[in-house]
């Protein structure tokens, strides 16, 4: 009897203390799901707004994720905070497990640090073809920690982001047309001037090469076994690799065909015959 009158106390007490407590509980909950429907609205009326000004995709996921996420750690404080939890320890809790989750992933933590810095200054986008960490390709796809690259062999290459920002970048498509220069030897025997109209005609007749700037060519050295000039021009980026081909290989036809030598590493080996006198005196 003493049990089941101790039991009808504990209901009792416990179900006052429920009914005193059912309205946080009741706000709690439509705070919850009125907040997570407000922050959908905003999540996506940001992306709507990213869509119509042509913004790059990966900062556009990049802030929405942001936002969303932050968003919903403030929707959480703040049922927390409703519910008559003190928010003062928590948020030390959260700042305490933050600093020792920090400490543990540095090294992640830098590759997404670049990865902002990369996204918001955009030193290259997805399509560019760039060189770095000793590794060139196009770009594939930025994320917040890595790059990847599709390299000329179509290989991926994944590239951390915190290396990316502390290191030098070549962007070979952002000015939308490069520069070459060629170089090549010819015999001191040559005309210089022959071989430089025939190289100068070469490039003028090529349509992927510009006209301005315009093309030229000059002597750069004079070598141990050649006079080098160098063949410089400007072409558009979906037209340099093609020049540069073409004109390397048209180039040896041309002076080959106008008579003009092209040296190549040559070694005299001068051989002596001996007498048998000779050979008898040096033994002894």
């Amino acid at each position: 009897m003493d049990q089941i009158k101790n039991w009808n106390i504990y209901a009792t007490e416990y179900s006052d203390k429920f009914i005193d407590y059912l309205p946080s509980l009741v706000s709690s909950l439509l705070i919850l799901f009125f907040g997570w429907w407000v922050i959908k609205l905003i999540v996506r009326y940001v992306k709507r707004v990213f869509k119509k000004t042509d913004c790059d995709p990966t900062l556009e996921n990049f802030i929405s994720s942001l936002l969303n996420w932050g968003l919903k750690i403030l929707l959480f404080i703040v049922v927390i905070s409703q519910l008559g939890v003190e928010t003062t320890s928590l948020i030390a809790v959260i700042g305490a497990a933050g600093l020792a989750i920090g400490l543990a992933l540095q090294g992640s933590l830098s590759n997404f640090a670049g990865g902002v810095l990369i996204i918001s200054l955009k030193p290259f986008r997805v399509g560019d073809f760039i060189e770095a960490q000793g590794v060139s390709g196009t770009v594939k796809e930025t994320s917040l920690f890595y790059t990847k690259l599709n390299t000329f062999n179509n290989q991926l290459a994944i590239i951390p982001n915190g290396q990316l920002t502390n290191n030098n970048i070549i962007n070979y498509t952002e000015e939308g047309k490069r520069k070459d220069a060629i170089t090549i030897g010819i015999s001191y025997n040559s005309n210089i001037k022959l071989a430089k109209d025939v190289l100068m005609k070469l490039m003028v007749e090529q349509k992927g090469i510009m006209t301005d700037p315009a093309p030229e060519v000059v002597v750069t050295e004079l070598a141990d076994s050649s006079v080098n000039l160098s063949l410089r021009f400007w072409a558009l980026n979906d037209d340099f690799w093609n020049c540069h081909w073409f004109t390397i290989e048209e180039a040896k036809t041309r002076l080959e065909a106008a008579g003009i030598g092209i040296p190549f590493p040559q070694r005299d080996v001068h051989i002596f015959n001996q007498s048998e006198e000779e050979k008898s005196e040096l033994k002894n």
